[in-house]
């Protein structure tokens, strides 16, 4: 990932982090973890960069966006270094899922096993993709997999040195991500069917027989780990309350406590009751309201529809389109060779493999069981954490191919050279899209060329691909011909050099929108911006938007003299204030540009970079009856270019 710019999360992550690092204050951008941050910023503050300010706008509101813009790139700083080096840690987290798969598979399927499980996991353009990035998700993939296991160790080994590990494991999930709540129900179920387990359990020195004794042994277990996970939230937030450190100029959230409790229900009266009684650090308590609250509604996209509040498809469908074929074979070569040895031996053989590996079906089924009804449905990589039990699964294969081995030479040859096509097929599809992991689509879905048609953002397009623009306008923009782009992500154009007129986009950072009008030229537009799923403009065209627009639209000639000459024309702001102006170039330019891109959405792209920024030469005819014409003229446009001939 290192010929790649800066995500739209791994500015904010890294910025967050410094912050908890340096200065011990948890204003900034607390909702993702502290743990991940911390690790990832260390590098940034051993590395000697320039902060910006505490005494502006931006500490005082908390706006991590924007202070880490500054942070990036505009005071001198080295942003591929600052971004690497987070990238570099985070990337022990991705080696420590590939040990923990190969772990568990050698423990239920032996060395075979193992082997065949870490080659699926390492060759995963999934893992590839997010263990290159500074972000929180690969490393909640390893905690909630790690004290799910640990938490099932320590049920079957009374020794005090296995129930302190998994504690402190318990405690750095809470830390990690916020998605370690789920934690809560897995370790109860687990712990239910330890307490239903015949065997005794073991606490120290002592060995509980009966159910009752069990269930009290058990109890207090886990309340003294949930103790030790709670000594380890107070210590990452330096056991003080308050999420702002009083010796810094003071400041406040970026959306109120009174906003976020909005959420109502149980979840708000238990933050509230929390927060009220200071329980747990303010900072941690914030970043899970915070969590609560934006999972309400999201913008949401997949297969051409939005949605605020997501589809119960949308991640079977993500997990269809983004994995690879070979590991679909893989799980269904698995599944039949359990079941022919379900039919062979019968349940009485099964059933202690299956209560060997409770924490990873319990998680598994678990994290669908919350990711079906969700309504945040923005990327793939939210069920990130189920893929280490797919291919933990996968072991299955190396243990039939070593066992038919040592029965049946011919067998034994037939099944292995199964499982190596099974691996091969599986590091082709990482060698193939090798350096867009993120951007990997089966062909189920199209291959990644397609994939704009299906998902975004982090599924797709996270802003990563500003170099590639780079480099593809370098080799392939005629002389003089105008670009414009329409970006999504925290990176900066200007700091990878790519001249541009600026269509909307994400993130703007202050930076004043040019009064501009559409020429014939390139036109670069990330696939997110393209779906316009944060666009208050989402959706089907409308009569009334289309009315809209056209009032906005008669406005131009005002719009042309006062962009020549803003201060000459005084008989404009008799009853319009520049203020005015200003508003009603922006919703025009939001109308144009969402009309521009309906007809995009049916036009096949000129080219791609890393197939999330999509690539359009426009003609002046193009532009014109795209933006410029009538109503009837711009759907014949999109009729003419949905039935021509590919």
């Amino acid at each position: 990932m290192r010929g790649k710019s800066t995500t739209a999360d791994e500015l904010a992550h890294v910025t967050g982090g410094y912050v908890f690092n340096r200065w011990h204050d948890y204003r900034m951008h607390p909702e993702n973890g502290n743990l991940t941050q911390r690790l990832q910023a260390l590098p940034a503050l051993l590395g000697g960069y320039t902060f910006p300010g505490l005494d502006g706008p931006d500490w005082r509101e908390a706006n991590v966006w924007q202070t880490g813009h500054q942070f990036f790139f505009e005071l001198g700083n080295d942003a591929g270094r600052l971004l690497g080096g987070a990238r570099q840690v985070n990337a022990l987290f991705g080696a420590a899922v590939i040990l923990l798969v190969g772990g568990w598979a050698w423990r239920l399927f032996g060395p075979a096993g193992a082997l065949v499980a870490a080659a699926f996991g390492a060759f995963s353009p999934t893992l590839l993709a997010h263990g290159g990035l500074a972000t929180s998700d690969m490393a909640m993939a390893f905690f909630l997999l790690a004290a799910a296991s640990a938490w099932w160790w320590h049920l079957h080994d009374g020794r005090w040195r296995i129930w302190l590990l998994s504690a402190v494991t318990l405690g750095l999930a809470m830390v990690t991500k916020f998605t370690a709540v789920l934690l809560a129900p897995i370790l109860a179920v687990l712990l239910v069917i330890r307490w239903l387990a015949p065997a005794p359990f073991a606490l120290g020195r002592r060995t509980f027989h009966s159910r009752p004794a069990k269930l009290g042994a058990l109890a207090a277990s886990a309340v003294g780990q949930g103790f030790i996970a709670g000594f380890i939230i107070w210590a990452f937030f330096g056991f003080r309350f308050s999420a702002f450190n009083p010796s810094l100029p003071p400041g406040e959230f970026g959306l109120s406590w009174d906003f976020l409790l909005t959420v109502g229900g149980l979840k708000a009266a238990v933050v509230q009751a929390l927060r009220d009684w200071h329980l747990l650090p303010e900072g941690w308590l914030y970043g899970l309201a915070f969590v609560f609250k934006h999972a309400e509604a999201r913008g949401a996209f997949l297969d051409g529809e939005h949605s605020l509040t997501g589809w119960v498809s949308f991640f079977p469908k993500a997990f269809l389109y983004k994995t690879t074929p070979a590991l679909l074979l893989a799980l269904g070569a698995g599944a039949l060779l359990v079941l022919a040895r379900l039919r062979a031996d019968g349940w009485s053989h099964l059933r202690p493999l299956l209560y060997r590996a409770a924490p990873l079906l319990v998680l598994f089924t678990a994290y669908w069981a919350v990711s079906l009804p969700s309504k945040l449905n923005i990327g793939h990589r939210h069920i990130l954490p189920t893929y280490p039990v797919l291919f933990i699964f996968c072991g299955v294969l190396g243990w039939a191919a070593a066992r038919a081995w040592r029965r049946s030479r011919p067998a034994g040859v037939t099944l292995a050279a199964i499982v190596a096509l099974l691996l091969g097929g599986q590091a082709v599809s990482a060698v193939g899209i090798h350096p867009h992991y993120l951007a990997y689509f089966s062909p189920i879905a199209g291959g990644p060329a397609q994939g704009y048609k299906h998902l975004v953002d982090s599924s797709l397009d996270w802003g990563q691909d500003l170099p590639g623009l780079k480099r593809w306008l370098d080799h392939n923009r005629r002389p003089g011909e105008p670009v414009y782009l329409s970006y999504f992500g925290t990176g900066e154009p200007d700091y990878y050099g790519i001249e541009a007129v600026r269509l909307p986009g994400l993130f703007s950072f202050r930076r004043v929108h040019p009064w501009y009008w559409p020429e014939p030229g390139l036109y670069a537009v990330s696939a997110t911006m393209l779906a316009h799923v944060y666009s208050p403009y989402r959706g089907p065209w409308t009569e009334a938007r289309e009315h809209r627009y056209q009032a906005l639209r008669a406005l131009e000639a005002a719009f042309r003299a006062l962009k020549a000459a803003p201060h000459g024309h005084p008989e404009l702001m008799r009853e319009t204030t520049p203020a005015e102006w200003a508003a009603r170039w922006d919703e025009y330019n939001q109308l144009r540009f969402a009309r521009l891109c309906h007809y995009l959405r049916v036009r096949p792209p000129d080219g791609n970079v890393g197939y999330s920024i999509l690539l359009f030469r426009l003609s002046a005819a193009e532009i014109e009856a795209a933006t410029g014409d009538s109503l009837a003229a711009w759907s014949a446009l999109i009729e003419r270019t949905v039935t021509a001939p590919r």
